[in-house]
């Protein structure tokens, strides 16, 4: 975002949180949160869980810091959950690895759903309420784009539908 506004870079693409000023958030793509745990058979396997009933779990997270964890903890203390996690984890992959040995669950967005897919984890969208996290392209509002930007975020469209559509990621 800061290279955006400062004219450093024509555009960008990502999840963002905050509007700015003079920048114009385009949606390209609308995912969603899901929580993942350990697959332990069919009782574990829910195609949906409601935010409520991640009480008393136990919660693997990313760091506070980040806006998407901050997102996430928004949405568990409106569903009464108070967590305190018992790991704090940087990347999505490990997140995904310490559900897989069993340790907690983790609040992921549903874009890594294909990071799940050879891992012995089982995946549950979430519900009441569902919560969509949006990919936007951002550029400074009175920037025409170059062309080959323009050509970037088409393939970007059509490469993301694609792959998303086969994974079930949106």
């Amino acid at each position: 975002m800061p290279m955006v506004e400062s004219g450093q870079l024509d555009m960008g693409v990502g999840v963002f949180f905050k509007h700015a000023p003079g920048i114009r958030r385009t949606p390209l793509f609308r995912f969603f949160l899901m929580v993942i745990r350990a697959d332990n058979g069919a009782a574990s396997r829910r195609a949906t869980i409601t935010w409520s009933a991640l009480k008393g779990e136990t919660l693997i997270s990313q760091p506070p810091t980040l806006p998407i964890q901050q997102f996430i903890d928004k949405h568990l203390a409106r569903a009464g959950v108070v967590h305190p996690p018992s790991f704090v984890l940087n990347y999505l992959n490990t997140q995904i690895a310490m559900v897989e040995a069993g340790e907690g669950v983790a609040i992921i967005p549903s874009y890594g759903l294909p990071a799940c897919r050879d891992r012995r984890v089982v995946m549950s969208r979430l519900i009441n309420p569902v919560v969509h996290l949006d990919f936007y392209e951002i550029r400074h509002g009175g920037r025409k784009l170059p062309p080959v930007a323009k050509d970037f975020i088409s393939f970007l469209q059509s490469y993301i539908a694609g792959w998303a559509g086969r994974s079930g990621v949106l």
